[in-house]
This record gives structure tokens, C-alpha cells and sequence, in this order.
């Protein structure tokens, strides 16, 4: 580990990042769970829920695109606690633009703070993530997407008891909001205060911002990070699309109402969240591109049987094999665009960036398509898409520098 930091530090610094991706996976999952009531409140059709994804989508890119400035200037720590009450605001705004004033600006605006605070801090935490595997030697970005998906689990479990208790939106979502807020600053407190964008220059001297940002816009120049892009796309658009349609798909398509809707995402969070936890021994064991590429073939079975199937239990199925196949695709595409640790924040920075722009643009394109071809027939894009992951999976092989540590071949 860093020479600066005791080993009790270290372990504080580890345990808060896993609480941050845990707060993050809890506020996308109380937002997606509750997705039908927003619906019904505002009285909108899917073509006007796609336009709020959209609105959210835009602002979580500018948060993507602009996190690399926000972490040269201010650094990941103070970063990340004003971003996390960035996004509890909009959460709070969410619920009571459905719940109070059932009005669509407001709850577009809520949208927009929420998709801010969440996309740049999910560039924030992937950085510091990154940092802690690569002092740990071995594969735990998984581990730490699964506390994501954790959240999520949390987040959908609390959003089938709102929605079968009757809860209002605005009590849920102020609810969950200032938990997260609360967490915001005992996380942080535990983050140790080091430069996250750039590794220190050979002199020891701290590089002003500015050459950070140079060195953090870099790696869009190398074709790696575009192969590694095609990797991420399929599985970002995988995930994005059942956070915010699987339960909408459930309950409307397949008729399961509401509660068997928020229940359907509960399944893949928790499938997802199940191999997130284990995957790190089986990608040392067996190698990114395998695993990868057996990934690609759950995922593109459990959307077909998602969309295909007759009875409600092969819906659950799908969801579950559809959450299994998800699971992967994005930490192992951070954990490969780390592979140098002298370049590791400039191209995560840049895989997530691609990754998220897929996670979150992707699921409104998705809704306006719906509206002239149904929900479930829009699916068949994810297939298309996953599919397209599978095969370019050679992207996420080990660098040479890196071969002594990974069993990757």
C-alpha cells in the first residue's frame, strides 16, 4: 500500500469506497423501483419517461465528461461529499415533483442534480477503486461493484416495500436521500487526501491542474481505450437498460404489476450482485476474456428469455440470467484500463466515461424507440449489443507489464 498511509488507514480508505458505491447503487435502484408510480402520478406514456432518462442521461454525461476538471481542480475526496449531496438534493426533488406537485419540470430538474452528482461521482469512486486494487495485486474491482449492485438489492428491496405498503414517492425518496447525505461525510472522513487524477511526477513535485487535466485527457488518443469502449458499451447498455425498463417491462408487458415489476429488479440485483462478489477469484483463476466472453452468452440468453417469455417465473429466469451476464462487463473494463498504474486514473477516467455514457444515455434512447416498436421488441437491441461485448472481449487482455501479476491469458 501507499508508504503515506498505516494499515488502519488503508482499510478505512477501502471500507469508504465500498460505502460509496453502495450509497450510489441504492440511489439508482429507490429512482428505477419506483419508475411505475412516477409514471401513473404524472400521468406521462413511455415516450415522456424516456425524455426524463434523457434529461437525466444528459446531465450524468456532463457530470462524466467534466469529472475529470472537478478531480485536477478539488481532488476525488471533496469531490466526491459534494457530489453525494449533489445527488440526495436531486433525490429529494425527484419525490416531491411526483408526490407534492406532480409536476414533470420538477422532477426533470431533480433528474438533472441526481445524473449529475451520480455520473461524475462514478467516475470518482472507479478511480480511487482502481487505486486500492492495484495496492492489492489481484482482481477486487468486482468487489466493489458488487457493494454497487448491493445497493441496488437494498435499493429495489425498499422500493417493493414502498410500493406494497403505499408509500409515497416523496416520503421514500427524502428517506433514502438523507441517509445517503449522512453517509456522505463519514465516508469521507475516512478517505485519505491524495491526489486521485494523476500519479506524483518523478521529482516529487505536485503538478499544477492544469498539466493533470493535460495527462487526464491523454489516453483518449490511445485505440485501446476505444477497443476497451466496445467492451463496455454492450454491458453498460445491459445494466442501464434493466435499472430503468426491467421492472417497467415486468409490469406492463408481462402484466405483473407494479410490485412483481420492483420484485423482477430485485432478482437481477441480486444475481448481479452474487457474481460481482465472487467473480474476482474466477477472473484470476480463469482470465478476463473467458469469463468475459461466458458473460456475454448468459447475458444475450436471459434478454432473449426476458423478452420471450410466456409465464411470469421464466421472466424472473431471465431477469436473473440477464442480471448474471451484466454482472462483469464494466469493473473488468476499469480493472483493464488500470493495467499501468502510472496511466491508471487517465484511462479510467476515459473507460468510464464511455461506459457511462452508454449506462446512462442509453436506456432513454431506448424508451423513444419503445414507443414505436414496443418495449420488449426495443430489447432485442441489448442482444445485439451484449453480443457485440462478447466478441470484442480480447480487448481486456492483461498489458505486458502487467502479465507477472494475472493468470490472464
Amino acid at each position: 500500500m501507499d508508504h503515506a498511509l498505516t494499515r488502519s488507514q488503508y482499510v478505512r480508505w477501502r471500507g469508504a469506497i465500498f460505502a460509496i458505491f453502495l450509497a450510489s447503487g441504492v440511489s439508482i435502484a429507490t429512482w428505477a423501483s419506483r419508475v411505475p408510480d412516477i409514471k401513473i402520478a404524472l400521468g406521462i406514456d413511455n415516450a415522456q419517461i424516456g425524455l426524463l432518462l434523457l434529461g437525466m442521461g444528459i446531465a450524468s454525461i456532463l457530470g462524466i465528461s467534466t469529472s475529470p476538471a472537478v478531480m485536477a481542480r478539488i481532488g476525488a475526496r471533496r469531490g466526491m461529499l459534494a457530489l453525494m449531496i449533489t445527488l440526495a438534493i436531486g433525490l429529494v426533488l425527484i419525490g416531491v415533483g411526483t408526490t407534492v406537485f406532480a409536476s414533470f419540470p420538477v422532477v426533470i430538474i431533480g433528474l438533472a442534480l441526481f445524473g449529475y452528482g451520480n455520473g461524475c461521482l462514478d467516475v470518482m469512486m472507479n478511480v480511487e477503486a482502481t487505486a486500492i486494487e492495484q495496492e492489492a495485486g489481484k482482481t477486487i474491482l468486482p468487489l466493489f461493484h458488487a457493494f454497487f449492485s448491493f445497493g441496488t438489492v437494498i435499493g429495489a428491496g425498499l422500493g417493493w416495500v414502498a410500493t406494497t405498503t403505499h408509500l409515497t414517492v416523496a416520503f421514500h425518496a427524502t428517506v433514502v436521500a438523507a441517509l445517503i447525505f449522512v453517509a456522505a461525510f463519514v465516508c469521507i472522513a475516512n478517505v485519505p487526501n491524495r491526489d486521485a487524477t494523476l500519479d506524483p511526477a518523478e521529482s516529487g513535485e505536485k503538478p499544477h491542474w492544469r498539466e493533470r487535466m493535460h495527462v487526464a485527457l491523454s489516453a483518449w488518443r490511445e485505440p485501446r481505450t476505444y477497443a476497451l469502449g466496445v467492451v463496455m458499451l454492450g454491458m453498460a447498455f445491459a445494466e442501464g437498460g434493466a435499472n430503468d425498463w426491467l421492472a417497467l417491462g415486468t409490469s406492463e408487458d408481462h402484466g405483473g404489476g407494479a410490485a412483481m415489476g420492483a420484485a423482477a429488479l430485485t432478482v437481477f440485483s441480486v444475481a448481479m450482485t452474487t457474481v460481482r462478489i465472487f467473480g474476482g477469484p474466477l477472473v484470476d483463476r480463469f482470465g478476463r476474456v473467458l469469463v468475459l466472453r461466458i458473460l456475454a452468452v448468459a447475458a444475450t440468453g436471459g434478454i432473449l428469455l426476458f423478452i420471450l417469455a410466456p409465464t411470469l417465473p421464466l421472466v424472473f429466469v431471465g431477469a436473473a440470467l440477464w442480471g448474471v451476464g451484466a454482472s462483469l462487463g464494466f469493473p473488468l473494463g476499469m480493472s483493464a484500463a488500470a493495467d499501468d498504474p502510472a496511466k491508471a486514473a487517465a484511462r479510467v477516467s476515459a473507460a468510464a466515461t464511455i461506459g457511462y455514457v452508454a449506462f446512462l444515455g442509453g436506456p432513454p434512447i431506448l424508451g423513444l424507440i419503445s414507443e414505436h416498436i414496443g418495449l420488449l421488441n426495443t430489447l432485442f437491441i441489448l442482444v445485439a449489443l451484449v453480443a457485440a461485448s462478447g466478441f470484442a472481449s480480447g480487448a481486456a487482455r492483461p498489458l505486458k507489464a502487467n502479465a507477472e501479476r494475472s493468470t490472464t491469458k
